[in-house]
Parts: C-alpha cells; structure tokens; sequence
C-alpha cells in the first residue's frame, strides 16, 4: 500500500520531516492507514480521500469523546482538501485480534467495559447539529438488501412488499427521544487496549459515521458481531447488565427494540458486505455472512418483527441464505 504522493510534505510541514510511513490495516470504507515513524515516536495518517470521505465528522466526534473523558485519538494535524489527518497512535492491542488469539480470559471484563462505555454516552446530550438516526436512514440501509444482495444470489424481489414490512417495525426505534451518540460500528475490531485507568483502558475507533439514534444499536453491534461469535451466554449477560447500568425500566420492550436493530443493522451489513465483494472486488467479508445470517434469523424470532419474519420466510428460500456462502468460508 503505497501513501499519497502528498503525505511527505504534509507531515514535513506538521513536524515530521523524513519520517517512515508504514502501512496499517485498513477498513471497509476508503480510508487507509498508515504508522508514521521517527526517532521513537510514532503517529497514525490517515488518508481520507475528499472526493469521498469527509474528515470533519471524526475529528468533532472524537473531540466530543475525548470532552466527555474517553479515549480518542487526539489529532496532531489535518489537511482537509487532501483529505490527511495525523493522529495519536493507540499501538496495535486491538481487542478483536486479541481475543483471536486466545486471549479469552479478558472477554468478561472488557465487554463489560465496553458496555459502561455505553451507558455513560447514554447519559450525555449528543454534540448539537448531529444528524438523527431516522426513518429515511433505516430505510436506505435495508434496503442494500434488494438492491445488492438479491441480485448477487440470484433473487427477483417485490421492492412494495419489503417496504411494507419493514415499515411495520422500524418507526417505533426510529428517531427516539431522548436521542443518545450512536458511534454506528462499535465492536471489538475497533477497541484498543490502551495503558490507562476506568473506561479510559478502551480507545475507540472508526466513529464517524456517528448519528442520533437509540441506545440499543451500538449494543447490537458490539454483541452481535460480524467478525466474531459472540456466546447467547454473553450476549444475554451483558444486556441485563447494560439495562441495569443505564436503569432500563421497561426490559422487555428494551429487547423488543433491541432485537429489531438487530435485524435492521444485519439486514444491511448482508447487503454490505454483498457490495463490497460485487462493486469494489473485496471478498475479505464474504465468510462472515453465515455469521450475520445466524444472529438475523435469530431476531426475526421475536414477535416484533413478526411482518419481516413472515417476508423472509415467503421470499428468501433457505439455501439463499447462510448456504449459499460455504464456498467461500471454506
């Protein structure tokens, strides 16, 4: 992976004359990553290109993170028309990887974290100006499911029947009041370790996409991850906790909500990942759709989203779902 042609003289220009630029993991968007090294010390750039990335949101959200006492990248310096920001380096202790390699004794205690994490951005009004979580958002996002997944398996849908179902279930998290900060990818691929003390410990990435939303949707993404299974044991566990933390009076309607962001962010993450292997040529994601297909037909169990269970059933025959991706979990 090679750098921008015009990140040497932006780090130059910012103090950091000469310095090596090392690629780093990247990510589903086209951001890229590089480690920026000199003399003992070390940065992150990442390059945003303007045509299609904007930095403004990550650097006010992680401002926003940082003012409530979480941890976020602090930012060095920012190149807004060549889309370059340098920022603090939090080190590779990325939780997922982590737990990968078998570090499993942590699991309990850093989920728990994560879920206080949670409940304190609960208990805090959002930065004002951020845009809502609503009904036209939810609705663009499901519907990545007609528009890539269905052809890519060979599926001939009814666009007026998949609207209707879902807007049988979606107004009722849509657009909640009080809203909270929904970071959006929230999972332990973009948790890092860090030395420090409390919920300081968990560094936190990849948040600019961050709208006003319902309290359940980071939950969902942190315990029905796409990258890693995640035991109902846990899951369970972590939401009587969470519900309990935040001081949820109304558990069962909580899970209701729950569940139903549940099988709207997996709804989208199948035609995501569907896109990301048909239009920009990335196959790195398509194991994980057994995955995401096992925790959305467990939503669709619950009797909330009975009028979307009822369209899957009729419309998504089973070896159109999780089967037809074994070839490339092999």
């Amino acid at each position: 992976m090679i750098p921008p042609a015009h990140a040497p003289a932006f780090l130059a220009a910012n103090g950091w004359e000469g310095a090596a630029i090392l690629p780093l993991a990247g990510d589903a968007s086209f951001r890229r990553y590089f480690r920026v090294v000199q003399e003992g010390r070390t940065a992150v750039l990442m390059d945003a290109p303007p045509t299609h990335e904007d930095l403004g949101p990550f650097i006010a959200i992680a401002e926003h993170l940082g003012r409530l006492g979480l941890s976020s990248p602090q930012s060095y310096a920012v190149d807004r028309e060549g889309g370059l920001l340098l920022l603090e380096d939090f080190g590779d202790r990325l939780v997922g990887p982590l737990l990968r390699a078998g570090e499993t004794d942590q699991e309990a205690a850093i989920y728990r974290d994560a879920i206080l994490l949670l409940a304190r951005l609960g208990e805090q009004p959002v930065p004002e100006g951020l845009p809502s979580y609503d009904m036209a958002v939810m609705r663009r996002e499901v519907g990545l499911f007609p528009e890539w997944y269905a052809p890519a398996v060979g599926l001939d849908l009814d666009r007026a029947s998949w609207d209707q179902a879902w807007e049988a279930v979606l107004p009722r998290v849509a657009s909640p009041k009080p809203p909270v900060l929904v970071l959006r990818d929230y999972h332990v691929d973009n948790i890092i370790l860090l030395e420090r003390s409390g919920l300081k410990r968990l560094g936190l990435l990849d948040f600019q996409d961050a709208l006003a939303g319902h309290r359940a949707y980071d939950l969902v993404s942190l315990l029905q991850d796409a990258r890693r299974d995640v035991s109902p044991a846990l899951e369970a566990g972590m939401l009587e906790a969470y519900a309990a933390e935040a001081g949820i009076e109304d558990v069962e309607a909580f899970l209701a909500d729950y569940e139903i962001l549940g099988a709207q962010r997996n709804t989208k993450i199948l035609g995501i990942f569907t896109r990301l292997w048909k239009r920009d040529g990335k196959q790195t994601y398509l194991p994980m759709q057994p995955r995401v297909w096992g925790y959305l037909e467990r939503n669709l169990t619950h009797p909330a989203l009975a009028p979307v269970a009822e369209w899957f059933d009729r419309n998504v025959p089973a070896e159109l779902r999780a089967a037809f991706w074994t070839e490339f979990t092999a």
